[in-house]
Parts: C-alpha cells; sequence; structure tokens
C-alpha cells in the first residue's frame, strides 16, 4: 500500500526515505510497533552517512497511527544527547489523545468514511490488547480519573478548538463521572507513546520544526489543532496544511 507513495516522495523530495516495516497488532502487542520505529531511526541517524544522508538533516514521518508513531518517536529523542538532533517531524492526520472522544471533529464526522469513530476507538483498544467492551463508557470519558482529567484539561479541550471549527455543529458533552475499575484499566491509554498530546511540556519545548496535516472531514482533526497549539505555546515553529475538503485515508 505504501510503497508507491514511498517512491513518489522519494522522487518529489529528492531524498532518502526510509520505511520502516514495523510488526503489527494483534500478533505483536504495543508497544512493539513503537521500539521498532524508535530502533530504525536511532539506526539511520547513526549511519546516515553510509546511505548518503546528512544526519543533521534527517526528518520523521508519518500518517494516521504511523503519525502517533512519529510524535512519539521524536518526543523519545529529546533528551538524547547521543546522538544528531532530528531536522523536523510531519505528522499527516496523526492520532494523538484518548481523553476525550467527544470533540467538536469527533462529532462533526462521526460517521464519515474511512475513519468512523467507533471504528477509531475499536482500533485503538486492539492495539493496546483491551476488551472493546469499555467502547461506551470510554466514549463518555469515564475511564479519565478526576486527578487526570484536571492536568489534562490544559492540553486537551474543546475551548482549545478555533470557533470557525465549530460551525458545522458541536455540542459540549455531558460529564459523566470516572469508574474506578476503567480508570485502571486504561491505564496504557494515557501513555504518552500511545497518546503523544499528553507528553509533559518538558519534552514538548524541545521538539524539532514541525509540519502538520489536517483534513476537514476527520474525526482526528482536532488531535492535530491540539497538538498544533501545544508546540506553538511552547515556541516550535509549525506549519501547518489544512484541507477543506480532505478526508482521512
Amino acid at each position: 500500500a505504501y510503497e508507491r507513495k514511498c517512491r513518489y516522495l522519494c522522487r518529489k523530495s529528492n531524498s532518502v526515505v526510509v520505511s520502516v516495516g514495523y510488526r503489527l497488532a494483534p500478533e505483536h502487542p504495543f508497544p512493539a510497533q513503537f521500539g521498532d520505529c524508535l530502533t530504525a531511526t536511532i539506526h539511520l541517524l547513526r549511519t546516515a552517512q553510509d546511505h548518503g544522508v546528512d544526519p543533521s538533516r534527517i526528518v520523521v514521518c508519518g500518517d494516521s497511527s504511523g503519525g502517533t508513531l512519529t510524535a512519539a518517536v521524536a518526543q523519545a529523542l529529546v533528551n538524547r544527547r547521543d546522538l544528531p538532533k532530528l531536522r523536523a517531524q510531519i505528522l499527516i492526520y496523526p492520532f494523538l489523545q484518548c481523553v476525550d472522544f467527544n470533540l467538536p471533529s469527533y462529532q462533526q464526522n462521526e460517521r464519515i468514511p474511512i475513519l468512523l469513530k467507533e471504528r477509531t476507538l475499536v482500533l485503538g483498544l486492539k492495539y493496546i490488547n483491551l476488551d472493546l467492551g469499555i467502547i461506551e463508557d470510554v466514549f463518555k470519558g469515564c475511564h479519565v480519573s478526576e486527578d487526570r482529567r484536571l492536568k489534562y484539561q490544559k492540553w486537551v479541550s474543546p475551548d482549545y478548538i478555533p470557533h470557525e471549527f465549530k460551525t458545522r455543529g458541536y455540542k459540549p458533552s455531558p460529564t459523566y463521572p470516572p469508574s474506578k475499575e476503567l480508570t485502571k484499566v486504561a491505564e496504557s491509554m494515557f501513555d504518552p507513546v500511545f497518546s503523544p498530546l499528553l507528553a509533559e511540556d518538558s519534552v514538548i519545548a524541545q521538539l524539532p520544526e514541525t509540519f502538520i496535516l489536517t483534513c476537514e472531514l476527520d474525526v482526528l482533526r482536532d488531535d492535530g489543532l491540539l497538538y498544533k497549539k501545544r508546540l506553538e505555546d511552547h515556541g516550535i515553529k509549525v506549519t501547518w496544511c489544512h484541507l477543506q475538503e480532505g478526508f482521512h485515508g
């Protein structure tokens, strides 16, 4: 599915493109995929010159769940003093958080193919090997403890989505009390490797220059908008491309 895209990128950008064939869930449980991408990136940073690549010009890139992995790899490398710094990261409609599945883009685009709202969560839960029976409660936000709610509301909130993205319809969601049992089960959903938007400020502040692509008709649109805001709040240079008629995939 990706070989032609990679060849096209390689040709048009006159760059070396390395595509990581990371292992897939559920046969290989989370975070094997992240480990594979990080290992491949570190290997390239160390051996760049063997491939005719300038180690100071390496960019990580991915789309959808690949965008999640890209963001997580970039975060994992910020404190590595033994490696060249990444030149940039490219996030193409990435999945970045699992705190709020009722952001405006989730409400507006919940039935727009190919990434329906429910499918997004089904894929996410299969990835981290959680029971699909918790879907309804996760949609209500019952998986988020009070402590986490307080901590994450400064990063994940419909209040940070610009008004023009709410004009197609948005209703603030009712707040449901957290379920003690579910908050324990859902622990891995808040790992920044799975939800890079939840990384600490000290990590976000060191990220490289970033390109983010969002699509209007995509449940993940607001994840990209919220990450853009966080990066810009820390002075990271962000180039943002929004496709008004674009959809996921």
